[in-house]
């Protein structure tokens, strides 16, 4: 069952509404008369893509480079000296 309802009326009873799609109702939310959201089951919306938030690791692959010689063993210290 779809049943529209208005702003208002939907943060006054969210919970309810929230109930209710659970029980496997969708609501359309509507301001002023214009449709503008959908409260559906999960299992019955699309697959939510997120975009990758920054600082994930592997963003600057690519950017770093790493000498042949990196694990070659470190000369001793009295020659820095």
């Amino acid at each position: 069952m779809v049943e529209t309802v208005n702003v208002g009326e939907a943060k006054t009873h969210f919970s309810r509404l929230l109930a209710r799609v659970e029980a496997g109702d969708r609501i359309v939310i509507a301001r002023a008369g214009h449709l503008i959201a959908e409260l559906a089951p999960i299992a019955e919306l699309a697959p939510i893509t997120h975009a990758r938030p920054p600082g994930m690791p592997g963003m600057d692959r690519g950017r770093l480079v790493i000498d042949d010689n990196f694990d070659d063993p470190l000369p001793d210290f009295e020659e820095y000296m």
